[in-house]
């Protein structure tokens, strides 16, 4: 297939257009590498993907021209923001794409606290962008990020896609909950098979410097003390970005179809008469915040120091995912431990960052 990603200077875009690469899609990447975190971290994952051949390469990208990979030839890049609607229009009319799979967005619960524009502009404007693209060319299979903070005040364990999410506690839930009911418009109304993805702590090599294994990771090997949220009295669902990849390939590979057997009357949330769909993709396997504390200090041999703190506004005390339409649909449940997933992580962050494997910093 001939397949848009966007968001691939992002964490799971970049993972998943390798793996498409890998198996011989074409791949069309698009992001706008903003400054949200990190430009650096977001530059090595092009540089990976052999868009640029160094870090400094990446500052001079054009906008709105399409790069062909130095390493794979199925492989293009552009940079371009969700919400330039005509040029968005002139790439899907130029590369006909057979899928989409939008990752991009403005990330991030915490900071649509204090920049709510970048959240409308980039996850509504960006996204009815892309619902009108697919309408008017042909694309009938789309999948898109939605996100584990949908289901907000709810406190009914594990989270199921059949739970009412009405009750968001922050902007970029209320944004992620919005492109659902977006999507299920143009699935009802032209017949595009859209699925959305509620992921559940996404972490691994490559990952967010915003989230919380990076910032600990960071603070333990610079002997900073850690903020600890909620007085550590915290559980997520952290989910490996190779268990996250697996289950976006299965549902591309699979559209959303017609649930036949759907009656519009209560409890019939994730299906629909028109061919939508709503997963949760989480490692259905909850820990314990100084457990997975635990698990980096394990990995690193030393002990991290703590500042306990009360719970932050727009975050959730826990997260769990009930993955049971994954495995009956698709065949498929995340399965990867936290302590291996954090190994992985730390060995990626020494050796990008230029530590030794006892992180100790390597001098130029």
């Amino acid at each position: 297939m001939k397949i848009l990603v966007t968001g691939t200077a992002g964490f799971i875009g970049s993972h998943l257009a390798l793996k498409l690469l890998q198996r011989g899609d074409e791949v069309v990447g698009l992001d706008n590498i903003n400054d949200y975190y990190d430009q650096n971290v977001k530059y090595g994952r092009l540089q990976r993907c052999g868009i640029i051949d160094t870090l400094e390469e990446g500052k001079d990208i054009p906008y709105g021209k399409l790069l062909t990979s130095n390493k794979n030839s199925n492989y293009k890049f552009i940079k371009l923001n969700l919400e330039d609607k005509e040029a968005l229009m002139s790439l899907f009319k130029n590369e006909k794409f057979d899928a989409v799979c939008n990752l991009a967005a403005q990330a991030g619960v915490r900071y649509s606290l204090t920049n709510p524009d970048a959240y409308i502009d980039s996850n509504i404007v960006g996204f009815i962008n892309i619902l009108e693209a697919c309408r008017h060319n042909n694309v009938k299979n789309l999948c898109y990020a939605s996100s584990s903070s949908v289901y907000g005040l709810n406190e009914e364990l594990p989270f199921s896609t059949n739970h009412n999410v009405d009750h968001p506690i922050s902007l970029y839930a209320a944004t992620k909950k919005s492109n659902e009911l977006m999507a299920h418009t143009y699935s009802h109304l032209y017949g595009i098979a859209t699925t959305g993805l509620r992921f559940f702590t996404v972490y691994g090599p490559w990952g967010r410097p915003d989230m919380a294994l990076f910032l600990f990771t960071k603070a333990a090997l610079e002997n900073r003390k850690i903020d600890v949220f909620n007085n550590g009295e915290m559980l997520r669902d952290f989910t490996y970005i190779d268990d996250i990849v697996e289950g976006v390939l299965r549902v591309i590979d699979n559209p959303a179809k017609i649930d036949k057997n759907w009656n519009g009357k209560g409890g019939q949330v994730s299906t629909s008469s028109a061919p939508y769909k709503i997963y949760n993709i989480g490692n259905n396997n909850p820990v314990k915040l100084m457990d997975f504390i635990e698990a980096i200090e394990n990995k690193l041999g030393k002990k991290i120091e703590k500042n306990m703190m009360p719970i932050q506004a727009g975050d959730v005390p826990a997260t769990y995912a009930d993955v049971s339409d994954l495995v009956e649909d698709l065949n498929y449940k995340p399965q990867i431990s936290v302590q291996n997933g954090v190994n992985s992580f730390i060995d990626w962050y020494l050796d990008f960052f230029g530590f030794d494997s006892k992180g100790n910093k390597i001098d130029d």
